[in-house]
């Protein structure tokens, strides 16, 4: 059908992403495809329109995370193997375009934990080469690839932190209750003690050290339902506030590039909100606002500190950068990530609200056609993963996707959900399948009730969680859904539960909170499982799958698929073998959503690409 967005524009590689600025401020690295694989360029200026070369040339999954070494003379990227998630971190000379597996161990991840300009040539990683259900932490050499282990696990530290001096001298710890701990200790050779203890219905952590490794930088929410951020004075946890907002819990924080001083925090109620600390940052802020509609963020800056890369975010326009040079005070365009969808008409996002049937509060964003008449529209429930995490505000490219095919695009921020305090967190304890579906149910009726989408045409799509909560929805509540799309969602919590990665063993006993105890319980997963309700659907179903994923294994998806097909229910299937998590390869996703827009066409009669 003419006027469709192609899908490759949506969901094909950027053009260019994730810039960043060398230390020294005279180069700039980004993510482009390289005979159509996303690879690391690199530009011998930061200037828009300087000439880049590709620096790696990967020619699989590609490259999507990476970072500059202190040094200036190498950049750092993570890349696992088809999906299964045993990240590496790999070296690629500047000069030489030579790459180095900083972290060769088999079957095991790594991940970077830091780096320092007062050490160049040195980084810190997490690792599980030694135990794979626990990360140590290594030091890393760059300059000949060396490493030594400078931090042994105990066995419950799930995340580690370095102070200025480039000392390991944090640790948070999963406790078998369900808790967490803060430990700390006086440099790398004395014993750890506990500065701080949250329970299991409290939230904490720390964000970092300060400049003199006397005091720590606390997200709590000890004293109040959102975190606050507060000051802790390592000798002895003495606090002193900094910041909190009881609309939401701490959003986000900025670092000064080399001396750590926290400069601003923000809070993401509906779009994300800075509040700036620093008062020579107020005029650079101020700038920053006013040079592109959207929320920004600052993501990445010279050693120097006079130079900026600043990341929009915008709902009817694709992500964008702009230099911002503090010096001038002037913000320079970079470049579009999608600059074949710049001008197109696209959807616009609200952000709204609604209480749900048991009186909660529930937040979300609706997404509708960018032009058309007001009769009620086939409605797309696209749930969020985790669970615990949440949607946000801006750009979206399924929500673009589908809103251009001419549905309303509801996204909830269900019980469970995070950002919203612990109150809201903790109400959707043990509540899969229960009311955080009720809640996804209550958001369709408040659709409707709005005007926004027809009763008669509703599908509910996720994935992870999503997925779940897709399975959930057909299996559990009969007459709300026309049609379920699963993307790598868990269909038995039991076998869920019980084949999650050996990293993830200190955080199981999360699970047995949120989600119920496999080993105590088992019968009341069973009953919140789609899998053991198959029988109930009576709903067409689109499943899709990476064979390599290590949260939700195959067999999730593929035995309430022979469920299904048993029972004679109509279910479609994608495996793709080269994948994990999620989707990488760009001709996987577009040949995902192809299916997905070609399924849901025939059961909502959307328009559909030809």
């Amino acid at each position: 059908m003419s006027g469709l967005i192609e899908r490759e524009l949506l969901f094909g590689n950027p053009v260019k992403a994730a810039p960043k600025v060398s230390p020294d401020g005279r180069r700039l690295a980004f993510l482009a495809p390289d005979e159509g694989v996303l690879n690391v360029w690199l530009a011998d200026s930061p200037r828009p329109d300087a000439p880049a070369r590709p620096l790696t040339h990967d020619r699989g999954r590609g490259i999507r995370s990476y970072f500059w070494a202190c040094d200036g003379a190498s950049l750092l990227y993570t890349q696992d193997k088809d999906g299964d998630e045993n990240w590496h971190i790999h070296q690629v000379d500047l000069k030489t375009g030579t790459v180095r597996d900083l972290t060769p161990f088999e079957g095991s991840q790594a991940h970077p934990l830091a780096t320092d300009p007062k050490f160049p040539h040195e980084l810190l990683v997490t690792a599980n080469d030694r135990d794979k259900r626990v990360h140590d932490v290594l030091r890393v050499d760059l300059r000949d690839g060396s490493f030594r282990r400078v931090c042994e696990n105990p066995g419950d530290v799930i995340g580690w932190l370095a102070d200025a001096d480039f000392r390991v001298r944090g640790a948070k710890a999963q406790r078998p209750d369900g808790g967490s701990e803060l430990r700390v200790r006086e440099d790398e050779s004395s014993p750890w003690r506990v500065a701080a203890s949250w329970d299991a219905d409290e939230q904490g952590g720390a964000l970092g050290f300060s400049a003199d490794g006397a005091s720590l930088y606390v997200e709590t929410s000890l004293g109040s339902d959102t975190t606050r951020l507060v000051l802790m004075r390592v000798a002895d946890g003495a606090e002193t506030p900094i910041f909190s907002d009881p609309r939401a819990d701490l959003g986000g924080a900025l670092f000064h590039p080399t001396d750590y001083s926290l400069q601003a925090v923000a809070v993401e109620p509906e779009r994300l909100e800075w509040t700036v600390l620093d008062p020579a940052l107020k005029d650079d802020f101020a700038a920053l606002a006013a040079a592109c509609p959207g929320d920004f963020e600052v993501v990445s800056r010279d050693d120097a500190d006079t130079l900026w890369v600043v990341f929009y975010n915008n709902d009817r326009r694709p992500p964008c950068y702009y230099l911002y040079d503090r010096k001038s005070r002037r913000a320079e365009f970079l470049f579009s990530t999608r600059p074949g969808l710049e001008g197109r008409a696209l959807g616009a996002m609200e952000a709204v609200s609604f209480p749900a049937r048991d009186g909660l509060t529930l937040r979300g964003y609706l997404t509708l056609p960018p032009a058309g008449t007001q009769e009620r529209r086939p409605l797309v429930v696209l749930v969020h993963g985790g669970p615990w995490a949440r949607d946000r505000w801006g750009w979206h490219p399924e929500a673009l996707w589908l809103a251009d095919r001419g549905c309303a695009v509801l996204r909830v921020n269900f019980r469970g959900s995070t950002g919203y305090g612990k109150a809201f967190l903790h109400a959707g304890d043990r509540e899969w399948g229960a009311k955080m579906q009720d809640d996804l149910t209550d958001a369709v009726r408040w659709a409707v009730a709005r005007g926004a989408a027809d009763p008669a045409r509703v599908a509910i799509y996720g994935g992870s969680y999503g997925g779940y909560a897709a399975l959930a929805g057909a299996a559990f509540t009969p007459g709300v859904y026309s049609c379920a799309v699963d993307i790598v969602g868990p269909s038995n919590l039991e076998t869920l539960i019980r084949s999650i990665p050996p990293y993830w063993e200190p955080m199981r006993r999360i699970f047995d909170l949120r989600v119920g105890d496999v080993d105590k319980e088992p019968e009341f997963l069973r009953e919140r499982s789609p899998l053991h309700a198959a029988g109930r659907i009576s709903i067409p179903l689109l499943i899709a799958q990476g064979a390599n994923d290590p949260r939700v294994k195959q067999a999730e998806s593929e035995q309430i698929v022979s469920v299904l097909k048993e029972k004679g229910k109509e279910v479609e299937y994608m495996l793709f073998p080269d994948e994990g998590h999620g989707f990488a390869r760009p001709e996987n996703r577009l040949r995902f959503y192809a299916a997905a827009e070609a399924f849901l066409s025939r059961h909502l009669s959307t328009r559909a690409q030809g």
